[in-house]
């Protein structure tokens, strides 16, 4: 399989159902609360790989900016509810994450150990990353379409830093070959899922 060169598709190997498209517009609301919950998780995830792996440096390095910048995006989902009256609800289940977490590989070195969470991120990322692509692209409203044309952006470049760090600790062609694996996963728990429109993922 051929690693897509779109950095906004970033390899995924099934595109999101139409269907999403159409009933994420209708509940921007539960998108956004989602979505702020999304970043919450993410800064956290970052968090727990430095405080796991303190000796790694290029690790710390990499993602000690990640979580202020995850940090700032939840703060910022925050202000866009706010401007449209609306509040952070509770946070939901979200089974597209913990399907995924179960494709991880227990066991092995402290080196594939790490290189599994990175790949976890990565795929989480380059989800929505395609996520927020077709939010820049299709909600009527354009000063969040274009809140999510930044944030696809960003999303893209943090798949690209998890990615890199992951090769760091393994062979590249291994990297490649788990990450290939990862996204053949992928494609089948999106395939699986219910398609709600009031999930990012």
């Amino acid at each position: 399989m051929k690693i897509a060169k779109d950095k906004f598709t970033l390899g995924l190997e099934l595109p999101t159902d139409p269907r999403w498209t159409d009933i994420a517009q209708k509940n921007i609301k539960d998108i956004l609360i989602d979505h702020a919950y999304c970043e919450q998780k993410a800064a956290s995830s970052c968090i727990s790989l430095i405080v796991q792996h303190p000796e790694l440096e290029k690790l710390v390095e990499a993602l000690a900016p990640l979580v202020t910048e995850e940090w700032e995006h939840f703060k910022r989902v925050l202000g866009e509810l706010r401007k449209r009256g609306f509040s952070l609800g509770p946070q939901r289940k979200d089974e597209y994450v913990e399907e995924l977490a179960k494709f991880m590989k227990k066991g092995g070195s402290k080196e594939q150990h790490v290189v599994e969470k990175l790949l976890l991120n990565a795929l989480i990322e380059a989800r929505s990353c395609e996520r927020f692509k077709i939010l820049w692209k299709t909600i009527p409203d354009r000063e969040l379409a274009e809140f999510y044309h930044e944030l696809m952006i960003s999303e893209a470049g943090h798949y690209k830093t998890f990615l890199k760090l992951a090769k760091e600790y393994l062979p590249d062609d291994v990297v490649m070959k788990r990450w290939e694996e990862w996204l053949e996963h992928e494609a089948q728990i999106v395939k699986g899922l219910e398609v709600r429109g009031d999930r990012i993922h």
